[in-house]
């Protein structure tokens, strides 16, 4: 059967546009008023170190003019989504004009703009305080994988929470373009001289930068200044901001797909769907992604997800549709833009599925599309048209995180079930999942098709598009979800019907958190011996969410990162080369690290041949044992040397063994190069 409540987006929505207060005249002394607050409020707030508070201020000022949603989460998801797009948006102005990333100036400004946009459109300020039991498993989701990601970084310090941030050079390097981002006062693309020194080039022109302003800009909220401090401590904040944003995420898509199973997705089914996405999330492989710093990939699904699930259901008004695709078309393309051909396919299926219903003023609305599809172009075009390699680029190697490929294939196989059937397939919603993952199944197998055909296998990139894929499937679980038969309403008391449905839906999530979470409650799980048994409840505790609780994403760099921190690295001539291990890649990482405490990120563009020396550390027994390792020290010493003559001035050479050191400063200076060797052993803890 059809629903006409879940294509109406006016139906089943309270507090949405049929329930909404009636419009305001538009006065002047009113506009006056909001205008006024919108500075006012912005300088009392920095004034007094709290231009935090600006945040969730903004959140409700939107909030309060749109209308999307009849429940106070959707309307804050909403909200949110379209403060983030409004911020990478306006950064380009942001970049240019004098203030920089000042708070006073920027949230003033997008005070301003919200004031005068809710003055124009007449709307009273309106927020529905209405709450659906399945909120809790959105909330929960974004509680339990915050607590546990951010459960290693408890009760440490700033220096020992370093070696969960360095561990990937993918963290360091977004890292760099956050670091300059801050130090040119905007995207790093319209400052590329100043922005070299922070970052290695052609960096500051070819790569995404919305994620890097997004956290920035929320960075100089927090400290309530432009200036970032020390860069251990703007790393520590850094690595939170990240983990935040994964942990976004898997509410996120929680919250996605009970989106775009609409008003009839409720009660023991909503909680059903909801708690089966959370499980997946919680157990699956995806949380490596914080480990492996893809910091900007996670934040692209995120915003994916959201703009996708509004695409799918565009359950709003016209002005609201067109907010919505162009900040999803801008976080998207700003922050992954592989990701943007997908928020792009949505936005075409959307157009043609409800073309009766945006028929009226259609050429205003696709002229307001296609200049939000050039605003979101321009910083890609701008990369390709200046450095940017894309075949090269597109077939590049690297650390990969798999999607779980049962997940992938089984969620989108059961997807196709649930939008070919006749009930959802006379639905738009229904068409759009339809159109939705059959597009992103044939964008997946071309793009496999091309990399198999150039390099002969499934590279880097192929992996982060089947993450998109993942992503495609899970949200698209709520329209799975109405095929679950509601059942007979609950006889007796409005009381009783409560009760019940609420014991209904926590079976439901309990089920799905047992049958796709692997959480047992307590129960031993699998055929194992019965003293490993008391050491494992439950499977969920090998996922790797919680491998990382314990510690297991901890990487090598603990001592040289508490050594560096604790050495003045400031105000040195050139860079810092960091040789603590005979690891000639925990050497790299290292030097990396010394780099970035200086602010100096940009040297590693020379530096990166540090990854062939192999030497700085005590030889360990084992390494007495081989053969060749007496010729390392001389093949070490030549690739040194390269580094040297490629670096920009002579550097400061930080060397863990002293009789490395002391052979080192005799054979640079024979060799008449100019550079500092310092003895610097590595703390004792």
């Amino acid at each position: 059967m059809t629903s006409r409540n879940a294509e109406n987006p006016q139906a089943g929505q309270p507090g949405g546009p049929a329930a909404a207060p009636a419009p305001a005249q538009r006065r002047w002394p009113v506009l006056a008023a909001a205008v006024g607050l919108s500075w006012a409020l912005p300088l009392l707030l920095d004034a007094t170190g709290l231009d935090v508070v600006l945040i969730p201020v903004l959140v409700l000022a939107i909030a309060s003019l749109i209308r999307v949603g009849g429940g106070l989460l959707d309307r804050l998801v909403v909200s949110a989504f379209l403060l983030c797009g409004a911020v990478m948006a306006f950064g380009l102005l942001f970049s240019v004009w004098p203030w920089g990333l000042a708070p006073v100036p920027g949230a003033g400004f997008l005070l301003t703009v919200v004031s005068v946009c809710g003055w124009l459109s007449g709307r009273r300020p309106h927020i529905p305080l209405r709450l659906r039991g399945t909120d809790a498993l959105v909330l929960g989701t974004f509680g339990v994988v915050w607590h546990y990601m951010h459960h290693p970084l408890a009760d440490k310090s700033i220096t020992e929470r370093l070696a969960f941030f360095v561990t990937s050079e993918d963290r360091m390097g977004h890292f760099s373009y956050f670091d300059g981002i801050h130090h040119v006062g905007g995207y790093n693309f319209l400052h590329q001289e100043a922005a070299k020194t922070f970052m290695m080039t052609p960096s500051e022109a070819v790569y995404p930068q919305g994620t890097h302003f997004l956290l920035a800009w929320i960075d100089v909220l927090v400290k309530s200044s432009t200036d970032g401090g020390p860069a251990a401590e703007m790393m520590n904040r850094y690595l939170l901001y990240v983990i935040g944003a994964y942990a976004l995420l898997c509410a996120v898509l929680v919250w996605a797909a009970r989106w775009i199973g609409g008003p009839r997705l409720r009660g023991w089914r909503a909680a059903a769907v909801c708690a089966t996405v959370m499980a997946v999330m919680l157990i699956g492989s995806m949380s490596t992604l914080v480990e492996r710093g893809f910091d900007s990939e996670i934040v692209g699904l995120l915003f994916l997800a959201v703009g996708l699930a509004l695409l799918v259901r565009p359950a709003m008004g016209r002005a609201e549709f067109a907010l919505v695709a162009v900040a999803g078309l801008v976080t998207v393309t700003f922050v992954y833009n592989l990701y943007g051909a997908l928020l792009g396919l949505g936005l075409a299926a959307v157009l043609v599925v409800h073309r009766r219903r945006f028929a009226p003023r259609r050429g205003l609305l696709l002229t307001v599309l296609a200049g939000g599809t050039l605003l979101a172009g321009l910083p890609s075009i701008f990369s390709v048209l200046t450095k940017l390699d894309v075949s090269k680029t597109s077939n590049l190697a690297g650390p990969m995180v798999v999607p779980d490929r049962p997940v992938l294939i089984g969620c989108a196989l059961a997807a196709l079930l649930a939008a070919s059937l006749r009930a959802n397939r006379r639905t738009a919603t229904g068409q759009m999942v339809l159109v939705l993952v059959l597009g992103a199944m044939a964008m997946l197998t071309l793009f496999g098709v091309y990399q198999t055909k150039t390099i002969g296998y499934l590279s880097y990139y192929f992996e982060k598009l089947a993450a998109a894929g993942l992503v495609i499937s899970l949200i698209s679980l709520g329209l799975v979800g109405l095929l679950l038969t509601p059942g007979q309403q609950a006889e007796g008391s409005p009381r009783r019907r409560r009760v019940e449905r609420l014991l209904q839906s926590g079976l439901a999530a309990v089920t799905a958190l047992a049958l796709f979470g692997g959480v047992q409650f307590g129960v031993p799980s699998g055929w194992t011996s019965f003293a490993d048994r008391l050491n494992t409840t439950s499977a969920f505790h090998e996922s790797p969410m919680i491998k990382w609780a314990k510690g297991g994403g901890r990487s090598d760099m603990g001592p040289p990162a508490r050594a560096l921190v604790g050495r003045d690295l400031k105000d040195r001539p050139g860079p810092v080369i960091a040789l603590y291990s005979n690891d000639s890649y925990l050497n790299l990482k290292s030097t990396f690290l010394a780099q970035l405490l200086n602010h100096r990120a940009g040297d590693m563009v020379a530096l990166y041949e540090i990854f062939y020396v192999q030497m700085g550390g005590p030889p360990t027994a084992k390494d007495a044992q081989k053969r060749e390792f007496a010729t390392l020290y001389d093949t070490s010493l030549v690739h040194l040397k390269k580094a040297l003559a490629e670096g920009p001035a002579a550097p400061t050479i930080l060397v863990g063994d002293r009789t490395v050191a002391d052979r080192l400063t005799k054979d640079l200076a024979k060799a008449g190069i100019a550079a500092s060797v310092v003895y610097a052993p590595l703390p004792a803890h």
